[in-house]
């Protein structure tokens, strides 16, 4: 426990115990003021745990409390106050309210009705207000939320070097004053004259060119000759021009080229390469070009 642990310890333990002999001190009026409003000696003897109790209960929700629920708190332990001081100063302004040794009977608080009324209205409505604003503080106390504590800076020192860099960096540099420069002025050139030197040259040695060693021709690997092959689609430039052929003109040509062919030579490959067209086309001219002859045979 540190020294501000030791201090708070010390001011709660004095509070309490002010506050315990202040309590004491009030107890016989209070008691004696509830004897005689008509209060048995049990209620008499409560009586002031009632009023002191809930001045106290007051006290703790202030210190706890925030906001508008702390000035709650503040007007309830005001208003108890000044309650309990009027009821101890009217004991002490009435001999009859002192009893001797025992509980004070049922009497008056003044000999003013007006006045004796209020002071009976303001004793017996403590126990009331107390039960009303004990619950209402208890409970403000049990459903309060304290705001949370920020978290504290591990090293102060680092934090308050960065304050002070920050700080200044921010600060904004003062413009110097401008500085007026006046026009220096040059000198007029003066004209020199420059003379070819009489001093003779040292002559410079003749460097002999050094032979360089012909470099022998490295054998270079002959292009093949070979035609890549072609990949992927041919642009339209490099298309043949041919124009495209109709079936009749395809059946035309084939009946022309095949007229001498014998029946075993009639093939679709053979067909195709003497055409030149698809083995698509090459057997549907084959299988025509057969029909036919087999028809003109029958036929004769």
């Amino acid at each position: 426990m540190n020294l501000n642990r030791k201090g708070r310890a010390a001011l709660v333990l004095a509070l309490v115990t002010v506050v315990g002999m202040a309590f004491r001190v009030s107890w016989n009026a209070l008691r004696d003021i509830a004897g005689a409003v008509g209060a048995d000696e049990t209620a008499a003897t409560l009586y002031p745990f009632v009023v002191d109790g809930l001045m106290a209960l007051a006290l703790i929700a202030t210190l706890v409390l925030t906001d508008d629920a702390r000035k709650f708190a503040l007007r309830v332990l005001g208003t108890y106050t000044l309650a309990s001081l009027v009821l101890n100063y009217v004991h002490g302004l009435v001999p009859g309210l002192h009893a001797d040794g025992g509980t004070v009977d049922w009497t008056r608080l003044a000999d003013w009705d007006p006045a004796n009324w209020a002071l009976v209205l303001l004793a017996t409505s403590l126990p009331v207000g107390s039960i009303y604003f004990g619950s209402d503080l208890v409970a403000k106390v049990l459903h309060h939320r304290p705001a949370p504590i920020p978290a504290q800076v591990a090293n102060a020192e680092e934090s308050t070097e960065s304050v002070s860099n920050r700080s200044t960096a921010d600060l904004v540099e003062s413009t110097p004053a401008p500085i007026t420069v006046e026009p220096l002025r040059m000198p007029d050139p003066v004209t020199v004259g420059f003379v070819k030197s009489t001093l003779p040259l040292k002559p410079v040695p003749v460097i002999a060119p050094t032979p360089v060693a012909s470099i022998a021709p490295r054998p270079v690997p002959a292009e093949s000759s070979r035609p890549r092959r072609a990949t992927g689609r041919l642009p339209e430039a490099a298309r043949s021009s041919r124009p495209k052929r109709t079936p009749d003109q395809l059946l035309a040509e084939a009946r022309q080229v095949t007229a001498g062919w014998a029946d075993a030579a009639l093939t679709a490959e053979g067909i195709r390469r003497a055409v030149h067209t698809s083995p698509a086309n090459a057997r549907m001219l084959r299988d025509t070009l057969k029909a036919e002859r087999n028809g003109t045979a029958k036929a004769s």
